[in-house]
């Protein structure tokens, strides 16, 4: 700062202490027989006060001066309770748990170079140096008596933090645990305690900036299971089955403005994306379940199956996404059918990428998951249609009507059917189309579709083989879920058109080769 600029302190408390001193002592005081008004006294001690703060500021003659940020005095931590008890959790709870370990707190100084010559400074302004200190805590934590399901949330101060962007080990509580690495670093491999019995997490370098560099109260949600049940399921169903990024096993945001963005994939605390937070949930509340059926869902347009395509969709038409773009079979955003609108917002999350399937499919053959992959039919026919209802004489379907009611233009058994008759079997043969293994090719982790054009049957069901195998296989394959009103439907008295249809695409989806390298380029064609 300028010279005038350092006496700034000086000039402003002098006037003051003129002001308090001639109000104070307005007859003055006679002093070596000379009479000082009471605001001339104020104003030398207030400027005196003045001085040693513009000194303290600034220096002296302008010279550079070292500065330092707020630095703890008594690195302390909460201590934990001697002779605490440890609970014992049935099913969710939120805990607060004793610190049973800590680490000194580590200081860490930043000491940057400050100019007073940049922009805005004042002319001869004084440069010198800035030092800001950050705090981290080391610490465990025990929770409760395990062994322990998983920990949900976490609260710090009352606020869910972010424990993906945290360094943090949870150890279960079982008799077979070893010591936490970070505890044999600053213990020794001896001396580490395991705490064997006890659920506990231990956190590595926690920013303390945010709570006021102090340890934060914690709280801690916690599962544990119950009974033996959780044990005993051996397989699951993974769903919604739409969603474009929703089995996204990288986080996808959707671009709001030019440098603003929001989640697609990313809606908790606990991990990085909602596939990878779902799947650690599934595994440890459910530790037997090695058998997952991904469900992967294109969407029906009508009940009446001569009528009716089942295609693939997205929630939105106009939604910029990074690093992924949505494509499913060929489709893009801008040339992909959007789902309707109910009470103004997307009926359904759209189809699952096709490269997030590939993605998801990889990801739980990883974790030593039985994978098996469901096609799945969701019915997008909103309530103001116009659709006439095979089941009744009423000018509208019923909306988002359940898939196995999906059946001839007329149900069997209603007056004008064709049920029973050759022309049954022409309108089943419409809805499960002509796509043929040939007409799909793996080009990498891309499937290129060269078929007659059509949303049928076959061309989702065979659209998903060739991403299995683009994916490197499945362990079981599922086909034509729920659809009930078409395997009732017969073409003459004991001749069901539509079940020798679902025989001969179990045929040619089971038929396909066996995955390649990844890169190398094949059709689905069956083997000789």
């Amino acid at each position: 700062l300028s010279r005038d600029h350092r006496l700034m302190a000086t000039l402003a408390l002098s006037v003051a202490g003129a002001a308090v001193g001639g109000a104070l002592l307005p007859a003055g005081v006679s002093v070596l027989g000379a009479t000082l008004s009471g605001a001339v006294i104020g104003s030398q001690v207030g400027a005196l006060a003045g001085s040693f703060v513009d000194q303290a500021l600034f220096g002296t003659s302008g010279q550079p001066r070292a500065l330092q940020g707020p630095r703890l005095s008594d690195l302390k931590l909460t201590a934990s309770t001697e002779g605490a008890h440890i609970p014992r959790l049935f099913g969710r709870a939120r805990l607060g748990g004793q610190i049973i370990w800590a680490a000194d707190v580590e200081e860490e100084a930043v000491t940057t170079e400050a100019s007073g010559s940049g922009k805005g400074s004042p002319r001869g302004s004084a440069s010198g140096t800035s030092t800001q200190y950050a705090y981290f805590a080391s610490f465990a934590v025990a929770l409760c008596e395990g062994p322990i399901s998983s920990v949900g949330r976490v609260w710090a101060d009352g606020r869910e933090i972010d424990l993906a962007a945290l360094t943090w080990r949870l150890y279960t509580g079982t008799e077979t645990q070893e010591p936490d690495s970070l505890l044999v670093t600053h213990l020794g491999a001896d001396a580490a305690p395991a705490y064997r019995g006890v659920a506990y997490i231990v956190f590595e370098r926690l920013p303390l900036a945010d709570f006021g560099n102090r340890l934060p109260q914690l709280s801690f949600e916690v599962f544990r299971s119950v009974d033996s049940f959780e044990a005993q399921v051996r397989a699951t169903v993974l769903i919604p089955g739409s969603g474009e990024f929703a089995y996204a096993t990288e986080p996808v945001v959707r671009e709001t403005g030019a440098v603003s963005a929001v989640p697609e994939n990313t809606h908790t605390r606990q991990g990085a994306t909602d596939w990878h937070v779902a799947l650690d949930q599934l595994e440890s509340a459910l530790p037997n379940a090695r058998s997952t059926s991904l469900v992967v869902s294109w969407f029906g347009t009508d009940l009446r199956a001569a009528h009716c395509q089942v295609r693939p969709a997205v929630d939105t038409a106009d939604k910029t996404t990074s690093p992924l773009v949505w494509s499913v079979a060929g489709l893009t955003r801008a040339t992909a059918a959007t789902v309707s609108l109910d009470e103004g917002r997307p009926a359904y999350g759209g189809t699952p990428s096709d490269q997030t399937v590939i993605a998801a499919i990889r990801d739980l053959k990883a974790r030593g998951h039985a994978v098996t992959l469901t096609p799945f039919i969701l019915m997008d026919i909103p309530a103001a249609n116009v659709l006439p209802d095979p089941y009744s004489s009423a000018a509208n379907q019923p909306r988002y009507p359940w898939r196995g009611r999906i059946t001839l233009a007329t149900a069997p058994g209603r007056p004008g059917t064709t049920d029973k008759t050759a022309p049954a079997a022409a309108e089943i043969a419409t809805f499960v189309g002509t796509a043929q293994p040939s007409h799909f090719t793996v080009v990498g982790e891309s499937v290129i579709y060269s078929g007659p054009a059509e949303w049928s049957l076959r061309r989702m069901v065979l659209h998903h083989a060739a991403l299995a195998l683009a994916a490197g296989g499945v362990d079981a394959f599922v086909i034509g879920s729920e659809l009930r009103g078409l395997t009732q439907v017969r073409s003459g008295p004991a001749t069901y058109p539509f079940v020798a249809a679902l025989q001969a695409l179990a045929a040619d989806v089971k038929s396909t080769r066996s995955p390649l390298p990844p890169g190398l380029r094949r059709g689905l064609a069956p083997r000789s």
